[in-house]
């Protein structure tokens, strides 16, 4: 009986011990469980030489160690000597040790950032080699190599030369001073302002490393909704402490500037940029930042959009307010990011259309330091939208993506749906503008336009202080992908996902095709149970959590759902067409042939371009009406078959992460239930149909739905 009890007590205390907060995302460096394979890495890297002496050589030989010896299961250095005896070698191309390697012609590929991996025979032995033209890409590299690893891939005969398609992979951090995130659904800000710059807070450490680790390059620590304090003497030595932790990762800093600061903090009377006195304020200001934190990166300025302050409010241009910043920042190489996400309550005109109207004819007017920071739609980061029009539209200006890795519509942190598709049906997305094949990735990365020099990406961070960073387990992914996209826009979602997979979970065969599966499926499936054939905006006031398609009180006519629906008798939609707002002119020809006519529009978008009669019938034979329920019973009936799936992948999933997971999944259930119940039932109103018999009938009533309220939902 003792023997039993202690054999139990042993298993409890293992499985306790095993059990992983998800803290350490995807740089787990879990021990390779596959002896022959253990066998060979061993026999390939017996010993490690990282050259150099910098800080950021010193972070990419902590991190090659520390990950070769957790997963080889033996000690691993680097000596101070003898590198040429060493099986693996990181070293810039310059070093010594690599003058017969043969490998300049690779290098002069790489440019600044870019590194390569290869096999190589020196001194008549076979080495790994890791090399690159900085200090910052051989720590890329290092990451790298040690995700060959995690994802068990063969090093037998490398030949990788990787180099990042855009120059700016970065974070928006949408962090307020008192340490609120605005769309945050993962607890409170990392950035402890209070606590800076006294005490750095060791995950500052862990969020560069991750970042590094998938060649993210810059974060914006503030909201885009800024404030004038940040630029202050006490917090800028707060933010340079956060910088020369972020250095050695190769992260620059950059801030949110918030346009009326001149009058905020400054004294002044106007913040007119073409007003002298302002102007040369901001450069003092600028000057000062850039005495605290030489390598400062530059700004993100949200201006004149839902009621920033901004140039116009001097009857001047965006381009007047940007190149004002761009000249204060110009001598100290840094750059400015302005927001396309403008719309006035004042115009009357489709939301669809107001950042294109103000900023094609701007075109070629911005200052060469400057981007236009557009979102992936016109919209404002819906769960499934068009390509936004300005992408291929303004070729003499440099455009910047901006995705929201935050699940604002997604579900927030309740939902497991992983962005890799959402990111990449934008990034694919052909906007015919320079010929077929003008894809959204190619306007991005300067394929159109060899004089562009700054080129980028940006997603709004889903980063908090819960113990996982992102709240539910599955975001983690979200973060990676957008990494991973913005170093490579060719990678496919599938391989980002088996990646991610294999490092935060297990490299189990059987695990991964199933949880592959689930993630590759679960954007469709939210769409499908809260906005689908094209519907869009019909979430909950202000926190944007759940259905509220009724909604139609509050100020602005472009933020109350009914303004996106129109749902009346005759049918549902927003007609975008000739006859309607004509958004669709600001896309090429080639393009809006996918959308134009109703009877040959793509369905995933037919709401979205058109106002569609409730018995129009659908390519399924279905009238749009039924359509609309087997959506919606669709969706929210494949949330239980994500549960079954779940629960199948027990067996590969540490307890802790697979309880929360699922969790999670119920919630989930709950809430697509939710979506699809107060939809139905609302625009049920309209359409006089009954729900097809074949469909349980919804246990709530729809003045049920309307009275829910969550005065302290996260995020708002």
């Amino acid at each position: 009986m003792k023997k039993i009890l202690f054999l139990f007590l042993l298993i409890c205390s293992y499985s306790q011990l095993n059990a992983e907060t998800g803290y350490d995302l995807w740089l787990r460096y879990q021990p390779i469980q596959d002896q022959t394979l253990l066998g060979k890495y061993r026999q390939q890297i017996s010993s490690m030489y990282v050259d150099g002496n910098s800080e950021t050589i010193r972070m990419a030989r902590e991190e090659l160690t520390n990950g070769l010896s957790d997963m080889l299961q033996q000690k691993f250095s680097s000596p101070s000597a003898m590198g040429s005896a060493a099986s693996l070698i990181a070293a810039r191309g310059t070093s010594s040790l690599l003058a017969t390697a043969g490998i300049k012609e690779l290098l002069a590929q790489t440019g600044e950032e870019g590194f390569i991996i290869i096999s190589k025979n020196l001194s008549g032995k076979k080495r790994i080699i890791i090399s690159g033209n900085t200090d910052k890409a051989i720590l890329y590299g290092v990451f790298h190599f040690l995700r060959l690893l995690q994802t068990q891939q063969s090093i037998s005969n490398l030949e990788t030369v990787s180099v990042p398609k855009v120059k700016l992979r970065m974070l928006n951090h949408w962090d307020n001073l008192n340490r609120t995130v605005e769309r945050g659904y993962a607890g409170f800000s990392l950035w402890n302002w209070h606590s800076l710059p006294g005490y750095i807070d060791p995950r500052y450490k862990d969020y560069a490393r991750a970042n590094a680790s998938i060649g993210i390059n810059g974060t914006v620590l503030t909201n885009v909704n800024a404030n004038a304090t940040i630029l202050t003497k006490n917090y800028l030595e707060k933010v340079k402490a956060l910088a020369d932790v972020f250095r050695p990762y190769g992260i620059k800093v950059y801030l949110t500037a918030r346009f009326s600061a001149p009058i905020e903090i400054g004294g002044l009377k106007t913040a007119d940029p073409l007003d002298e006195k302002v102007r040369q304020w901001w450069k003092d200001k600028v000057k000062e930042i850039y005495q605290h934190i030489p390598d400062f990166g530059g700004f993100v300025i949200k201006a004149n959009s839902e009621g920033q302050p901004g140039p116009q409010d001097y009857k001047r241009s965006h381009s007047d307010g940007a190149n004002m910043f761009a000249e204060a920042v110009a001598p100290f190489n840094g750059i400015i990011m302005w927001r396309a996400f403008v719309y006035s309550a004042e115009k009357n005109v489709d939301r669809h259309k107001q950042a294109y109207d103000e900023f094609v004819p701007l075109d070629g007017a911005f200052h060469k330091n400057v981007m236009v920071q557009v979102k992936n739609g016109a919209i404002d980061f819906m769960p499934r939208e068009p390509f936004h029009p300005l992408f291929g539209a303004m070729p003499k200006t440099p455009l910047m993506m901006e995705f929201q890795v935050t699940q604002e519509y997604l579900g927030q942190a309740t939902n497991l749906v992983y962005l890799g598709p959402l990111f990449k049906e934008c990034l694919d997305s052909d906007t015919y503008t320079s010929g077929k094949g003008s894809t959204v990735a190619k306007v991005l990365d300067g394929s159109f336009n060899k004089d562009q020099t700054l080129t980028g990406i940006t997603g709004v961070a889903n980063i908090g202080t819960d113990v996982n960073w992102t709240g539910h387990p599955f975001a983690q992914a979200n973060w990676y992908a957008l990494g991973r996209l913005a170093w490579n826009h060719s990678l496919s979602a599938e391989k980002i996902a088996d990646e991610w997979l294999r490092m935060t979970y297990s490299n189990h065969t059987a695990f991964i095709q199933t949880a592959s599966k689930l993630m590759m499926e679960s954007r469709d499936i939210f769409v499908q149970y809260s906005n689908p054939i094209g519907l869009h905006h019909i979430m909950g006031t202000g926190h944007h959590y759940g259905p509220a398609p009724w909604v139609n009180n509050l100020n602005r006519p472009d933020w109350n759902p009914v303004y996106y629906h129109k749902a009346d008798s005759m049918g549902i939609g927003f007609n975008r067409t000739a006859t309607g707002s004509n958004a669709l002119v600001q896309y090429h020809p080639e393009a809006r042939k996918l959308w134009e006519d109703m009877n040959t529009c793509e369905e995933k978008n037919l709401l979205w371009f058109h106002h569609v009669p409730w018995t129009f019938k659908m390519r399924s034979g279905r009238s749009l009406w039924d359509e609309l329920c087997h959506h919606y019973y669709s969706g929210a009936a494949k949330v239980k078959e994500m549960q079954q799936s779940w629960a199948n992948l027990n067996p590969y999933v540490d307890q802790q992460r697979f309880d929360q997971v699922r969790s999670l999944l119920n919630v989930q259930y709950d809430e697509a239930v939710w979506w699809r119940n107060a939809c139905l039932l609302y625009f049920q109103t309209f359409s006089k149909k009954p729900i097809p018999g074949q469909y349980e009938k919804p246990d709530k009533t729809l003045d049920y739905y309307k009275s829910l309220r969550f005065p302290f939902a996260p995020g708002n």
